[in-house]
């Protein structure tokens, strides 16, 4: 098979080292990748962006690609397995219609309360002062959410009034707003395959949003996760909103097909959804695919079938650990052009992986290019382990522009 991966993080440096391991595979495309898949088996990084649409269906009819992977959530929302589809090319990834589960947080809240699907109260919002004037009836502690893309940073749970008014005024200037209650207790992500009808389970995992140890510092796109969340049983939570989902899209006539990325916050009343993503988590895809002893490549392809209904994933036992090193300055304003060394001494690390993000070459010198910039995963037979593993690779990282959490899974 012929592939096109599109993407340049994290997470597609994990989907593209998957991919090249299938036997099935021919040659793997990213566009535009990073310096860590184009180093990886039959595979090669071209120099167009994710947004190119036009471009990136060309690529995928002039290169006879039999599947294109998409990693991001932003083409996805712009219609790119559409145009994938309108070209006769098979695509996995949501239809844009089907995206707007991501791409409107109004409406998967909808959706939610019209298929009883357990999520937190909420209220949408045009009007600078109608939202403002919700906020002081309601108080805090209350949530403000961006209503599109935001990036992974257009949530601000606001402990004060003041903070709450402060984030309504702030994130209204792109657009409309989401408000809701704050609900309390341990975040955790659930992962689904689905072929718009059907749906297998792929992992649960938790993310660590904040910047800093002990949860402190303002929201990330994610500094570390673990995989999977001990005690979560995520087969039993595929019937509360996986399956419930997939029905109420197919009855809107907008079939879901991809990954369906749950974001729960477990409460004392039991899990409520926070929001769902349309794509694999960054960095929870480089905890979760380590795990996976299944071949990734036949699982996507039917997916994009409608074929899961007969299809089986097999995972090995353990944990995994996956801690991000970002730049000085993140998520402000990371500095870039820091060297990076010893890359091949962490990969060494009995059960560490190494994927790159933020990164260029330049020369014979590898340097950071961005704000997340590598992602080192350890792996093990428990999460004590899979930790420890993953922080002795980081130890040999020799990047003093870099830093990381040190808490990860603690």
């Amino acid at each position: 098979m012929r592939v096109l991966l599109v993407g340049s993080g994290g997470r597609e440096h994990a989907l593209a080292w998957a991919i090249s391991a299938s036997p099935l595979l021919d040659k793997l495309f990213v566009a535009p990748g990073n310096p860590g898949t184009a180093a990886l088996p039959r595979t090669v990084n071209l120099a167009v962006g994710v947004m190119h649409i036009e471009r990136l269906v060309q690529v995928a009819q002039e290169e006879d690609i039999d599947l294109v992977v998409v990693g991001p959530e932003a083409p996805l929302v712009a219609g790119l397995a559409d145009a994938m589809a309108a070209g006769g090319v098979r695509c996995f990834g949501p239809t844009a219609a089907a995206a707007r589960l991501e791409g409107s947080k109004a409406f998967t809240k909808a959706l939610c309360d019209e298929a009883g699907i357990p999520t937190a109260l909420w209220e949408r919002f045009e009007d600078r002062q109608a939202a403002l004037e919700f906020v002081r009836r309601r108080g805090a502690p209350i949530v403000v959410k961006a209503d599109g893309l935001a990036g992974g940073k257009g949530v601000v749970v606001a402990s004060t009034d003041a903070e709450a008014e402060a984030a309504v005024l702030a994130l209204m200037d792109d657009g409309p707003v989401v408000i809701e209650e704050c609900l309390v207790g341990p975040e955790a992500s659930l992962f689904a395959l689905c072929d718009g009808v059907d749906a297998v389970l792929l992992g649960t995992a938790r993310d660590h949003k904040r910047v800093g140890d002990g949860d402190r510092g303002p929201n990330t796109g994610g500094m570390g996760a673990v995989a999977p969340v001990p005690g979560l049983d995520g087969a039993a939570l595929m019937d509360v909103f996986v399956r419930p989902t997939l029905a109420a899209m197919g009855a809107r006539g907008t079939p879901f097909r991809g990954v369906l990325f749950a974001g729960l916050m477990l409460t004392e009343a039991g899990p409520r959804l926070i929001e769902y993503n349309v794509r694999f988590g960054d960095p929870e895809c480089q905890a979760l695919l380590p795990l996976l002893r299944s071949d990734l490549l036949p699982a996507l392809v039917a997916a994009c079938d409608g074929e899961l209904g007969r299809y089986d994933l097999r995972w090995r036992e353990g944990a995994s650990a996956a801690v991000v090193l970002a730049a000085e300055g993140y998520p402000a304003s990371p500095v870039g052009g820091s060297v990076i060394d010893g890359l091949e001494a962490a990969a060494a690390v009995p059960g560490a992986l190494v994927f790159q993000a933020g990164t260029r070459v330049e020369g014979e010198r590898l340097l950071a290019e961005g704000g997340r910039v590598l992602t080192i995963v350890g792996t093990g037979a428990d999460a004590a382990a899979a930790r420890a593993a993953a922080y002795a690779a980081v130890d040999r990282v020799r990047w003093p522009g870099g830093f990381c959490r040190r808490d990860i899974g603690r």
